[in-house]
């Protein structure tokens, strides 16, 4: 019997449960709060048919890679040893706690150490980006839209409509995040399958998946159900739409592998100090410097928004022969610029007497989690390197 190819699958196994119990948060946690009412089979089904079809799709369209070639320079590895089971069963001991670690940096780094750095920078921009996307839309929506969505409780004929617009931008979300992560689940397995191998794999995912469903997210659930007025079936469709569009445009953006759970975590924070934000300025008016700082602020973060995804979506179109990337210079500028903008808000609604102590402390137990599954994932690939060589580092 081939060691390794117990090894390998054992590792698919271990990965898919644990990626999907993971991530279920990102794509399906909103779908979920606001769907608890209906049998989970049903929504098991839905979320089913789109895996199944984003997977056959893929593995057709790219000669058996499911990835969409997100592994092209990650290279099988053909005599797997045990060490390689560690990093989805450490995750799935995280996942287990509800701590929202980054799957991306603990399974990929482990099969290629020299990545780290590329999926570091790039996660990082997708938090930066998905966070400063955030706090201006929500500072819009939540005057126009979550206000009422708190005080006014969804009517049955406004539920059918959004119903269907929420089921649609799930299925839009869910597909979108596949094509991101399938990477860290099929890493273990060949870059181009047999037909018998992905049908083994997708029962494989299909039948996890719907244990997903029917315990309800797990307990890593509850870092949805946190945030404000996420059960709400109008707040989640507009969460899941936005979320939708900002890893499709990672898609078309870099192949290089990233984390989603830190650009869901980066949506969520924004959302939360713009909803708290908005929703604390009906109790006071701000005063002229803090309104004119707020608006530089604002014309600051949305130029940054503009220059990374308009000048990439240009060379997409009339330059496609030409990568566009960004410097870390300009990605750390960018995270700087977003700290300030949340520092202006602190400083604010405190003068105000309206802190948002607890937002804030939320938000940096949300980081503090996924840099501890980042300093996790470091220390995992020093000791695969020391238990399958000998040697220590990259």
């Amino acid at each position: 019997m081939d060691y390794s190819l117990v090894i390998m699958w054992i590792g698919f196994i271990l990965a898919g449960y644990s990626v999907v119990g993971n991530d279920s948060i990102q794509t399906l946690g909103t779908f979920l709060s606001s769907n608890e009412n209906r049998p989970w089979w049903v929504l098991w089904v839905f979320a089913g048919s789109i895996l199944s079809a984003t997977l056959l799709y893929g593995w057709y369209a790219t000669s058996g890679d499911v990835s969409y070639g997100r592994l092209e320079k990650y290279p099988f590895i053909e005599d797997m040893s045990w060490p390689y089971l560690l990093p989805p069963l450490v995750l799935m001991l995280l996942t287990r706690t509800g701590i929202p670690v980054s799957t991306s940096f603990l399974i990929l780094t482990f099969f290629k150490p020299k990545g780290l750095m590329g999926m570091t920078m790039k996660s990082l921009l997708g938090y930066v980006l998905a966070f400063a996307v955030a706090i201006l839309v929500w500072q819009l929506v939540t005057r126009l839209l979550d206000k009422k969505f708190i005080k006014n409780p969804i009517t049955p004929s406004e539920k059918r409509t959004w119903t269907i617009l929420q089921w649609g931008s799930t299925g839009f979300l869910w597909a979108q995040w596949l094509i991101q992560d399938f990477a860290n689940i099929y890493v273990y397995l060949p870059r181009a399958l047999q037909f018998s191998e992905i049908l083994i794999s997708l029962v494989i995912l299909l039948v996890m998946l719907g244990y997903i469903f029917y315990s309800r997210g797990g307990a890593i659930q509850q870092i949805v159900k946190a945030k404000t007025n996420t059960v709400d079936i109008r707040s989640a469709t507009i969460i899941d739409f936005l979320y939708a569009l900002v890893l499709l445009f990672f898609k078309e953006f870099s192949k290089v592998p990233m984390s989603t759970t830190w650009v869901f975590l980066g949506l969520l924070a924004g959302r939360e100090i713009a909803i708290r934000y908005q929703l604390g300025k009906d109790h006071y008016e701000s005063s002229r410097i803090f309104k004119i700082l707020g608006l530089l602020a604002n014309v600051i973060v949305f130029g940054f928004i503009t220059y990374v995804v308009g000048y990439s979506i240009y060379l997409k179109v009339f330059s496609p022969d030409i990568s566009f990337s960004i410097s870390n210079g300009l990605i750390l500028a960018f995270a700087t610029v977003i700290i300030l903008r949340a520092a202006l808000v602190f400083v604010e609604t405190k003068q105000e007497g309206e802190a948002m102590n607890g937002t804030y402390r939320m938000i940096g137990m949300d980081l503090g989690k996924i840099t501890f599954g980042l300093v996790v994932s470091i220390a995992l690939v020093f000791l695969m390197k020391w238990l399958t060589t000998g040697a220590i580092g990259f």
